[in-house]
C-alpha cells in the first residue's frame, strides 16, 4: 500500500474511534426479523427497515424461488439490450398501479434512483431548492447533475417560499426543482406536501418527492403522496423496493413521457444490469398484497404507536416523529454509543446513528417497530431501555 494512503487511513480511522464515530458492522446469523441472531446471541431487532416484515415472507419466498426456477439468478444484460424481462415490465406496471401514476422505472437501488434521476433532468443551467435534511443520494444526485444548489431550512415553508422567489426572479435558471423526502428517516417527520405543492404551483417548480420511508407506511401503504392526495400534482415519485416492500431496488413513478425519458438518459438504467429475476418478482408481489390489504400495515402503526408511548413514558427524548420511526436522542456522541452497546448486552438491537448520518451533538438510537413484533417483544425492549436509561443517566 502507498506510504500516504497508509497514513491517511491509520490516522482518520483512529480519529472516528476516539470521536465514538466509528462504526462496526455486526454480521447477522439469522433472518432480518423482528428477532435476529448475531454471534449466537438472540437479541430483538429494532433496527431493521423492513417495516411490514415482507423480507421473510413465504409468498414472496415462493414467488422468488419460482422465478429462479424460471429464469436463472441474473437478468444478464443491461434493461436497454436484452435485460428486460416480463418480470420487470409488470413490475413496473404494478408500481404505477400502486402510486397511482401512468407509469414507472425500475432501477437496482433507491440510491440509484436519485442519482439517474436528478441528473437526467436538471443541469448546470438549473437550480435545486432541497431540504436541509434530505438523505444522502439526493444530495449525491444533485451533485451530479451540476445545477445550483440552494438549500431550505429543514420544513420551513416560509423560507421555501423565499428562496422559490429569489430563483424565479433572478432569471438565471431555466428550471428550477424542489425536492424533498417524503419521510425523514431520523426524525421520523411527514414532509408538508401540500404547501410545497401550493409553492410550486405559485413559482412554476418541478416537484420532487423521495417516498423511500414513506411508500409501504404511509397513506394507508400506498405512500406520503397518496397520503396527502396529490399523484397529480407531484412529477417525481421515488421509492425504494428494499425497505417496506421488503426487497432490493427502487423506482420512478410519473407521467409516461418523464418515464420514456429516464428509459433513454439515465445512466443506472443505461450502465448496470437489470435487478435479478427473483428480486423482481418478489418486489411484485409485495406490492400486490399491500393493494390488497391494509392489514400488515395497520399493525405497523400500532406496534409504532404502542413503543412510542412507552418509550415516552419513560422519559426519552424521541423528537417529533409523526411515524413508526421513533428516534431516542441521546445527543454525545459517545453515550450513544455506549447506549446502544449496553442494549445490544442486555438483548436488543437499536444500532447508534451519529454524525454524519445526523449533525454532531444530536446522536440517537433510532428504533424501527414493524408490523411482525409482537406485543411481548416491544415490552420486553421497553423493559431493557428504562434499566439502561437509569443506569446510563439518561432517564
Amino acid at each position: 500500500m502507498s506510504a500516504v494512503l497508509e497514513q491517511f487511513l491509520n490516522e482518520n480511522l483512529q480519529e472516528l474511534k476516539e470521536k465514538g464515530l466509528y462504526n462496526e458492522i455486526d454480521p447477522l446469523e439469522s433472518p432480518n426479523g423482528p428477532v435476529i441472531t448475531i454471534k449466537g446471541k438472540t437479541l430483538i431487532n429494532l433496527s431493521s427497515n423492513n417495516y411490514l416484515g415482507l423480507a421473510t415472507d413465504e409468498r414472496l419466498k415462493k414467488v422468488a424461488m419460482e422465478a429462479v426456477a424460471k429464469y436463472g439468478v441474473g437478468a444478464g444484460a443491461v434493461r436497454t439490450i436484452n435485460g428486460t424481462l416480463d418480470l420487470h415490465v409488470k413490475l413496473e406496471e404494478t408500481i404505477a398501479k400502486f402510486k397511482g401514476t401512468e407509469a414507472a422505472i425500475a432501477y437496482q437501488s433507491g440510491f440509484n434512483c436519485n442519482m439517474a434521476a436528478i441528473s437526467a433532468v436538471m443541469d448546470k443551467n438549473d437550480a435545486i431548492l432541497s431540504d436541509e435534511l434530505n438523505h444522502a443520494s439526493i444530495i449525491d444526485g444533485c451533485r451530479l447533475s451540476k445545477a445550483t444548489i440552494i438549500r431550505f431550512n429543514h420544513s420551513d415553508m416560509d423560507d421555501l417560499r423565499k428562496k422559490a422567489k429569489e430563483a424565479k426572479e433572478s432569471g438565471k435558471y431555466r428550471k428550477i426543482m424542489v425536492i424533498t423526502d417524503g419521510v425523514f428517516s431520523m426524525d421520523g417527520d411527514i414532509a408538508k406536501l401540500p404547501e410545497i405543492v401550493e409553492i410550486a404551483k405559485e413559482f412554476d417548480l418541478i416537484v420532487y418527492v423521495d417516498d423511500a420511508h414513506g411508500s409501504g407506511v404511509t397513506g394507508k401503504g400506498a405512500g406520503t403522496v397518496k397520503h396527502f392526495g396529490l399523484e397529480k400534482e407531484v412529477d417525481f415519485q421515488i421509492g425504494t423496493l428494499s425497505k417496506a416492500i421488503g426487497v432490493v431496488g427502487g423506482y420512478v413513478a410519473g407521467k409516461k413521457n418523464l418515464i420514456d425519458w429516464l428509459k433513454v438518459r439515465s445512466r443506472p438504467f443505461l450502465f448496470s444490469t437489470a435487478v435479478t429475476p427473483a428480486d423482481a418478482a418478489a418486489a411484485a408481489k409485495a406490492i400486490e398484497i399491500l393493494m390488497e390489504s391494509t392489514e400488515l400495515n395497520d399493525r405497523l402503526w400500532e406496534n409504532g404507536r404502542y413503543l412510542k408511548q412507552g418509550l415516552k413514558d419513560l422519559g426519552f427524548d424521541i423528537g417529533h416523529s409523526e411515524t413508526p420511526i421513533t428516534p431516542c436522542i441521546i445527543g454525545d456522541e459517545k453515550l450513544t454509543q455506549l447506549f446502544s452497546k449496553r442494549l445490544y448486552e442486555e438483548g436488543v438491537y437499536a444500532k447508534a446513528i451519529v454524525y454524519p448520518t445526523v449533525p454532531r451533538g444530536t446522536g440517537r438510537v433510532r428504533n424501527m417497530p414493524t408490523a411482525a413484533h409482537t406485543k411481548e417483544m416491544l415490552d420486553q425492549a421497553l423493559s431493557v431501555y428504562e434499566k439502561v436509561g437509569k443506569e446510563l443517566g439518561i432517564l
